[in-house]
């Protein structure tokens, strides 16, 4: 029994040392949490500044001049005289009708009014005549005044030859069907051969003036009523130009190279869709706009000079959906915030209410905490790179 008290006592020993040890890995473990230090967040100082307000609005192009094609006298289609959806200028042929009835019509009223001129000519010779002889007795008054009758209705048949002649070289210039405008010439809906008639309903062609374009876009009443208010409010400040220049957004989300101009705001609410048109005029040079194109139009309906801009990434969403940001107050604790966010401007967003000037919001390291942690603020601010782009740096 004696032998075995020392082997007792050493592991009895051992597992004392092997306790206090780890009682002091704990110890240091502990005493290493509470010292950790605050974590360091990337704040944005809140400023307001100066910021035009963009409206995106839909669309669709417009030629601005169209003219349908339509014969205005009818017969045989002798010849087609232009290339489909070639450009073509004012008073190009188009198409040529068979002429030889209207050239036969104009040879009849030119004789006609050829015979009226020299029947004209014999009788007012008569007249002469009769006027010097009245004046001697040797005719009498009554064939005096009937000479004279006959003068003036000889002068009446040349004036009604003469313009059945001008209706025959209408109807003879009208075989030549020309171009009334320059621009793009559509498909041809006829051939040589076809038998047109004057003024039918189907055109056979059509030209349209590309070159500028129309951009008829469409803004609902709400929103110009909103916009009107805070214009007449003062929030809202009128773009100094007189001409508002706008920006065209293809399908593909590219941008048109050419800005247009907006020319005419439309003073009639459309019921069936409660929107206003505004129409835009823009260069198509290049062709690259056709009729019928859905675009969206950007332009400049205002300036606000009291904006406020938060990047992005410093607004969320709480489980009302209420956008909300996370703040470092006056003594360095993150705190959250309720914000109104009306809509984004590139990747930031306009807030109208909730924040003020001079408020540090996170934008990052926002994983790393939550409400009523004590923070280090890092000031950021925003510099653009070289693909134009907002980025955030330290100050």
């Amino acid at each position: 029994m004696n032998k075995s008290h020392p082997q007792s006592r050493l592991a009895l020993y051992l597992v004392l040392c092997f306790a206090a040890i780890s009682l002091g890995a704990c110890s240091k473990s502990k005493d290493k949490s509470e010292a950790k230090p605050a974590p360091e967040v990337g704040v944005v100082t809140v400023q307001q500044q100066a910021q035009p307000i963009m409206v995106e609005l839909p669309g669709r192009t417009s030629a601005r001049m169209i003219a349908e094609i339509r014969p205005q006298v009818g017969g045989i289609i002798q010849k087609r005289a232009f290339t489909e959806g070639s450009h073509v200028n004012a008073g190009d042929l188009l198409y040529q009708i068979e002429p030889a009835i209207y050239q036969a019509a104009f040879a009849s009223a030119d004789a006609s009014v050829q015979k009226a001129s020299a029947s004209l000519a014999a009788i007012t010779s008569r007249a002469d005549r009769y006027a010097a002889l009245v004046k001697l007795n040797a005719v009498s008054r009554q064939d005096d005044d009937d000479i004279r009758a006959a003068v003036k209705q000889a002068e009446a048949d040349l004036a009604l030859a003469k313009a059945a002649l001008a209706s025959a070289r209408i109807n003879l210039d009208f075989t030549r069907i020309v171009a009334p405008i320059s621009g793009r010439v559509d498909t041809s809906s006829v051939t040589a051969g076809a038998l047109v008639t004057a003024n039918q309903v189907a055109a056979l062609t059509m030209v349209q003036q590309l070159d500028p374009i129309y951009v008829d876009v469409t803004q609902s009443s709400s929103e110009l009523l909103r916009l009107k208010r805070e214009l007449a409010s003062g929030s809202l400040k009128k773009s100094g130009s007189n001409e508002t220049r706008i920006k065209v957004v293809l399908e593909d989300g590219s941008i048109y190279p050419h800005p247009g101009i907006l020319k005419v705001s439309g003073i009639t609410v459309n019921p069936t869709s409660g929107a206003v048109t505004l129409r835009a005029i823009v260069p198509n040079k290049e062709g690259l706009l056709l009729p019928g194109m859905y675009v969206r139009a950007q332009l400049q309906a205002a300036v606000n000079e009291h904006a406020i801009l938060v990047p992005q990434q410093g607004v969320s969403r709480n489980a009302r959906g209420e956008p909300t940001a996370l703040l470092v107050n006056a003594e360095n604790k993150v705190e959250l915030r309720v914000v109104t966010a009306d809509n984004s401007i590139g990747n930031q967003w306009l807030v109208s209410g909730g924040l003020k000037t001079g408020d540090q919001v996170i934008v990052e390291g926002l994983h790393r905490i939550k409400v009523g942690d004590v923070v280090v603020p890092v000031v950021l601010q925003p510099a653009a790179d070289n693909a134009g782009a907002t980025a955030l740096t330290k100050r």
